[in-house]
């Protein structure tokens, strides 16, 4: 296994000579919720014979010859796969695993399995200051309170400095008013906070979609006030652009790009029904070139997911000074939330 410091050489060469840094891995597409502005739920893909263990640790290593990457474990649910710890583990041999949670199934033998295995962030997923729209959104009783229990348990789970708990939202129509409070209580559970903005892609409709057009300063605002705000204040202020319309210029394919749950590698997560080569079928030069030519004809405008905002952000000169604390240095536990 590689040591923090040689990922952390490996991740910025792979920056340097221009190749993928960040790649959103989805372990499964099964699901225990049923959010109302998600679809993954009920894909077709989640009836699929999933990698194993064996398969990830392949497919790692043959993603190492790229250097380091930032791997996002998700899905779905990626917590329905009771072998999570193994494929945490068998990623962070030579990338950064981060794994994406609803919470549901956190208890405190997983939280200590998923940072034992080597996670360098757990994200869970909470969209609302107040529980019952947060369950009716995600379409389960309970589902808030059983999020803040899992950053608790995740938080209380951590074994190295590096490791970080952060609280995720979607930007919807409804809870621009919630963030600030969700900022609060995250700094009060020792986590971070991070947002991004609905996208119509998932389910083809953008009723769920923020409107009032002029978020970015008032997110930029709130990221200058609470040191745990981790968003890069530059994918912040982009917001208002993504949302009346779009923003042009998209890496997907270049600087990040996407393995579903059977292993098809596509430019991005939206794209999984295009997909350019498969990981375990296909070499590493194969996957890269498809990938560049796949990259060449994207035109998409269609979201501004953490994914590509957060990783575009790498290349521009006052992004990537901001990001460089996030991903260079060790944090862990989130500072403390303000008081003005």
């Amino acid at each position: 296994m590689l040591s923090p410091t040689e990922k952390k050489w490996r991740l910025f060469r792979a920056w340097a000579s221009r190749r993928p840094v960040w790649c959103a891995w989805q372990v499964t597409y099964r699901c225990n919720f049923r959010c109302k502005f998600c679809h993954y739920w009920h894909d077709p893909l989640g009836w699929r014979v999933e990698p194993s263990v064996a398969d990830y640790r392949d497919g790692a290593r043959k993603l190492a010859s790229y250097g380091t990457l930032m791997v996002s474990i998700a899905g779905g649910e990626p917590m329905l796969r009771t072998d999570l710890p193994d494929i945490v583990r068998a990623v962070g041999e030579y990338h950064f695993p981060f794994v994406t949670t609803n919470g549901w199934f956190v208890t405190p033998q997983s939280a200590a399995e998923i940072m034992k295995a080597g996670a360098w962030g757990v994200s869970v997923s909470i969209d609302y200051a107040d529980p019952t729209r947060h369950d009716a959104a995600r379409g389960v009783d309970g589902a808030w309170r059983q999020g803040w229990r899992a950053v608790e348990l995740l938080g209380a789970a951590r074994i190295h400095k590096y490791q970080r708990v952060n609280v995720i939202a979607v930007l919807m129509r409804d809870n621009i008013d919630d963030i600030e409070r969700l900022v609060r209580m995250a700094a009060q559970r020792d986590a971070y906070f991070m947002v991004q903005p609905y996208g119509a892609l998932k389910i083809g409709s953008n009723a769920y979609a923020h409107n009032d057009g002029a978020v970015g300063d008032r997110l930029v605002d709130l990221r200058r006030q609470y040191p745990n705000f981790l968003s890069n204040p530059q994918y912040l202020a982009r917001f208002d652009a993504f949302l009346a319309g779009g923003v042009a210029g998209c890496r997907a394919g270049r600087a990040f790009f996407n393995i579903d749950s059977t292993g098809d590698v596509a430019i991005c997560v939206e794209a999984k029904s295009r997909p350019v080569a498969s990981l375990h079928r296909n070499g590493p030069q194969t996957i890269s070139l498809r990938l560049r030519q796949a990259a060449r004809r994207n035109r998409c405008t269609g979201c501004w997911y953490n994914c590509r905002g957060e990783t575009e952000c790498l290349y521009s000169p006052a992004g990537l000074v901001k990001s460089l604390p996030t991903l260079l240095f060790d944090r862990g536990k989130a500072p403390a939330a303000s008081e003005s």
